[in-house]
Order: C-alpha cells, then structure tokens, then sequence
C-alpha cells in the first residue's frame, strides 16, 4: 500500500475504486471498524464498495494496495461479491459514528463527532486513531460562536465503542451478540476485562457448551471463580462439556471436598475418564493427555477414517492423527497397533484397511514421561500429537501439541492478552475468510 500516514473517513468516501488492471470497481461508501471493550483503537477491517449495481459489498484491507487523494486502488484476488451485512460486533465509521453524541473521559465534556481517521499501525493493520470531534452547547444563541472542532486520540473519547456513554461495558444481550462472532479464546480474553457483575450476566447467559469452550481459554483462577460462581448442578454439565483433560485440570486446582461433590453430580460416563486422568500428575503424559482421541479397529477403512476427522468439532491436532487399536476401541482400548497420519490417509484408497496405513514403529510415550520428556518427543519425531501407551499395551490417550505449548509457557501467559502478540489472531486475513 502506498505510504500513508493518516486517512480520514470523510476523504475517502465517494473516492472510485480501480481494481489491479485500472479497471473502475465502484466507490468508498464507508468503513468497517471492529469494536472492542478497551479503550485501544478498533481496527479497520474493510471497506464497503458500492458497485455501478448499487450493489454494496465488502473489501477486506488485505486487498487495498493504496489510497490516493483521488482513488483507491486493489489487489489481485478475488472480492466476495455478497451483498454487505453489518455483524454485531462491527460499525460502520461514516454511517453509525458521524454526529455521534460521546463524552470526553477526562471531562466528561459532551461531544459530536465530526470526522474519524485511520491510521496504520507496524503490524500493518489500520486502525480508527483519532476523533474529529467538537463540544456541544444547550443551544447557538445570538452572537455564540459554534465550537471549535478538536483532534483527539480515541482513547480519550467514551461512549463509542462496546461500553455505554458512562463508560461501562453494554449489557449482558449486546455482548452476546458479539461473542457469537469470536473464537473462544477472544471471548476470553474480553471477559476478563468485564466487571465481576456483568461476567457472571454473560456466563448466566451463555449455553453450557460455549461457557466450556471459553472457561477452557481462561487463567486458572478465573476458572475457578467462574467455576464457583456457577450453581453446584451447572457447574458439573459444565465440566462435562469440556475436555476431559481441561476439567481434570481444573477440578485439580480445587478443593478435595469441591472436587468429590463435582464429580459426584457429573454423567458416571463423563466423571470416569476425569477421574482417570486425575490419577496423574499435571506435568507428565498422563496429565497432558485427552482420552477422547481418534481410535478405529483394524478392520475400519480409510474412508471411516476421514470422515472421523472430518468432524468440525474435533480439535486441530487430534485431526493429525488416528490411532488403530483392537477392540474395544474407548480408552484403555485393546492392543494398540499403530497410527496413521492423515496426509497418509489422503494418499490411500478409500476402500484400503487403516492397520495396513498403520505406522507400526512410531514409539509411544508412556504415562509417567515428564513433560520434558514429552517436549523432546515430540521435537524429535515433528508431530502434533502422540500416543499414550501403557505397559501392557493399551492406548490410554493422545497428548497434543497444544497442551505441551500450555505447559511450557508462563503461567500467566493468558493474562498478557493475544493483543499484545506483534499480527494478532484477529488479523484481516482472518476477517475475510470468516466473510467468504
């Protein structure tokens, strides 16, 4: 993109768009901001291009390649033609926060926002800066003058981005609004910025799969809390939809009245794999390991195989690889054979047996490895995920790269923020993939 340091939104709307041949593609009708519950600037991610159709439709900054005073140009690539639907958790810069009523946060001083500007950030992302804002006045009386228009970084402006003009987070219904938008792991890290009051309003709301998903992504401690928070009963369904090795964790860290009574009120079929895993310490292969991995028999064939992985709710890693067992094939399974890597399974016939994919001569860990042991192994053997095995045989669970990372990293490693990471998760590659 050509080098420029600030862009305000008034300039470039109505300015034409001209695709990489010079060919006109329509005109700048707005922005497209992502807001968050900080204060930090939201970051822009596209703009809305009315067509010669009238047709307006999303352009994710990915593909603006520059912006002159007179144009706007693009890359190559393709732009998804569907018709632009604003999202809960976006607004729109020239339409939603032209004349928008705000304060100022070190005055509490009433304002209008005139014009806003983008400005690009050393990640190479855009974000809305700065506010072109002035005060309002009861009324224009006879000899008033109107009130002289102001710059300001938008971190010293409230009311316009996911809190209310008293500078407190919207209600409970707003943010779950939002959250249906972010992966877990955002939802998160946002609601640790919430006060107490309103994160227990969005847990009490939220249904017990995605309140899982998000406790999964939190500090221990705000799991525990959360945890505590919740009604005895809730607590345990809770629990039941998390992983068992993420539960097993965290039932660890209470007390052991707490954690007998908990394990008490799960599903006896959800409760035993826990209890499994809480024989084990934390830090060795036992403790790391999920017993829910991908196992078939002998006799399965690659196309069960793929369609196992296939599944959208299976965690990335677990995807990697599935494991061939005798049966029974639920953890502690039969004799373990071997495993099968899915780039292997792509190259097979459908119709072929995975015991004869099998890679019979990986090595296993076994539950007692330390987790520096399992840091070597997996090192070693450049895998994402690996078998748990123990003396007589039997396939216990899987560890996955990602649990290893967990462990390894600081233990307050959640609390530092994904924002804080040079290309952030929420990146525009991200935001167009999510809008094709």
């Amino acid at each position: 993109m050509a080098s420029v340091n600030r862009v305000f939104a008034a300039q470039l709307a109505g300015l034409p768009v001209f695709g990489p041949d010079g060919e006109s593609i329509g005109k700048v009708r707005d922005l497209v901001a992502g807001l968050r519950l900080d204060h930090q600037p939201p970051r822009i991610l596209g703009i809305v291009v009315e067509l010669a159709t009238r047709r307006r439709v999303f352009v994710p900054m990915l593909r603006v390649t520059s912006i002159e005073p007179n144009a706007v140009g693009l890359a190559t690539g393709s732009v998804n033609m569907r018709h632009f639907h604003q999202r809960p958790n976006e607004v729109l810069v020239v339409g939603q926060l032209f004349d928008a009523h705000a304060r100022l946060v070190s005055s509490e001083t009433r304002i209008t926002v005139v014009d806003a500007a983008m400005e690009p950030t050393r990640t190479r992302d855009w974000v809305l800066a700065k506010l072109a804002i002035r005060e309002r006045s009861a009324g224009l009386g006879l000899g008033r003058r109107r009130a002289a228009m102001q710059v300001l970084p938008w971190a010293e402006v409230s009311g316009l981005g996911l809190t209310d003009l008293s500078g407190q987070p919207q209600g409970a219904g707003q943010l779950l609004m939002l959250f249906d938008t972010m992966r877990a792991v955002d939802v998160a890290a946002t609601l640790r910025d919430l006060p107490l009051k309103r994160r227990h309003e969005v847990a009490d709301a939220m249904d017990d799969e995605r309140l899982a998903d998000v406790i999964e992504e939190l500090p221990e401690d705000d799991q525990k809390e959360l945890l505590s928070y919740l009604p005895e009963e809730r607590a345990a369904d809770v629990l039941e939809a998390m992983n068992p090795d993420d539960a097993a964790d965290l039932l660890a860290e209470l007390a052991p009245a707490d954690q007998s009574r908990l394990l008490e009120l799960m599903e006896p079929e959800e409760s035993a794999p826990v209890k499994r895993l809480l024989a084990y310490s934390s830090d060795t292969a036992g403790g790391l390991m999920t017993p829910e991995p991908v196992v078939l028999a002998p006799d399965a064939t690659v196309a069960e195989a793929l369609a196992r992985i296939r599944n959208a709710e299976l965690p990335v890693a677990l995807a990697t690889m599935v494991f061939v067992c005798r049966p029974p094939t639920e953890t502690p399974t039969g004799r373990f054979v071997g495993v099968v890597h899915f780039q292997r399974l792509l190259r097979e016939p459908p119709a072929e047996l995975v015991a004869s994919a099998a890679d019979t001569g990986l090595p296993a860990l076994r539950p007692m490895a330390t987790l520096s042991e399992v840091t070597r192994y997996f090192a070693a053997y450049n895998l994402a995920c690996g078998p748990v095995i123990d003396a007589e045989g039997h396939l216990l669970g899987a560890v996955t790269v990602d649990d290893v990372l967990d462990h390894l990293l600081p233990e307050d490693w959640r609390e530092t923020g994904l924002h804080d990471i040079p290309g952030e998760v929420s990146g525009v590659d991200r935001e167009e993939a999510d809008r094709a």
